[in-house]
């Protein structure tokens, strides 16, 4: 499981000091600042529907830590849906994005993966199906004829997983729902469900949990009915248009957010422990769905 490849080998402080380490090559350090030459073009991050979007105020100061941290300007630019995001990347109109993990593995072939986020201390997190509270549905059976919305065509938690589950079961989305739809973010597949435009849906279980614990009147009303197994947390990955020193610089940088302060302030308001190095092996679950299911 992916949980435990970090357990295994040593704490997350571990993790991030030994990180930090085999980084230090490429770039100085002093303060725990990155020096590098600014130069005027920035490093373009995309911020997807895979983390809370709209919460713009903390976008600016992540970008701000980022632009500190690595000695470049680093600008933070909202995209819905995962084929644009992805998209941008092979463009070079992005250079990074906070990714889901369904997209990067079906392009990892020109992705590479920078580092992946930790919550409750782990690299990982469940897909949830999510239903009305009032509703009496206890098991998968009961929500069948019902309406479903999903999030992404291209989100693993959104989408692939509960597709997958049904064809396992010898079932389509299709068969099994009276109707689906795609709302291109994981919180207003919670809406959706809330204000009853669907029975029930699939959401990143990262997402729902913290707007139950920051705001939990956009949850009020809807429950969990079901959890995957846990999967890889959704990676920040590097387009082909980031050079090698670049992305050294915004992978130290995000390594090193839990140990100064402006960074931990993000970290928290996002509900994460921090950021380790992520290797692709922890994306074969989900590779291995989408070759099968996708």
């Amino acid at each position: 499981m992916v949980a435990r490849h970090v357990a295994r080998t040593a704490s997350t402080a571990d993790v991030r000091r030994r990180a930090l380490l085999r980084l230090g090559s490429a770039v100085a350090w002093t303060g725990g600042w990155c020096l590098v030459q600014a130069q005027e073009r920035p490093i373009v991050i995309g911020v997807t529907p895979v983390v809370l979007e709209d919460r713009l105020r903390l976008w600016r100061r992540w970008a701000a830590y980022l632009s500190h941290a690595c000695g470049v300007p680093v600008q933070l630019r909202s995209l819905a849906g995962y084929n644009r995001v992805v998209e941008a990347l092979r463009q070079g109109s992005l250079d990074a994005a906070w990714l889901c993990g369904y997209p990067y593995v079906l392009h990892r072939d020109t992705l590479a993966l920078l580092a992946v986020p930790l919550w409750q201390g782990q690299p990982s997190y469940r897909a949830y199906v999510i239903v009305r509270e009032e509703q009496p549905s206890t098991r998968w059976d009961d929500l069948r004829g019902s309406v479903f919305a999903f999030s992404d065509p291209l989100s693993n938690s959104g989408h692939l997983v509960v597709r997958a589950h049904l064809l396992e079961q010898g079932q389509t989305p299709e068969t099994f729902f009276a109707r689906t739809f795609f709302t291109h973010a994981h919180r207003h597949v919670v809406e959706a469900v809330r204000e009853g435009l669907a029975h029930a849906g699939a959401v990143d279980g990262y997402v729902w949990e913290w707007l139950r614990a920051r705001e939990p009147s956009r949850v009020r009303g809807t429950r969990v009915l079901w959890q995957s197994q846990p999967y890889a947390f959704p990676p920040v990955v590097a387009g082909p248009a980031l050079s090698a020193g670049r992305k050294h610089v915004l992978t130290r940088a995000l390594l090193g957010m839990a140990d100064n302060p402006e960074g931990a302030h993000v970290l928290r308001e996002l509900q994460l422990d921090g950021f380790v190095v992520g290797q692709s092996r922890w994306y074969e679950p989900i590779a291995r769905m989408a070759r099968r299911w996708g």
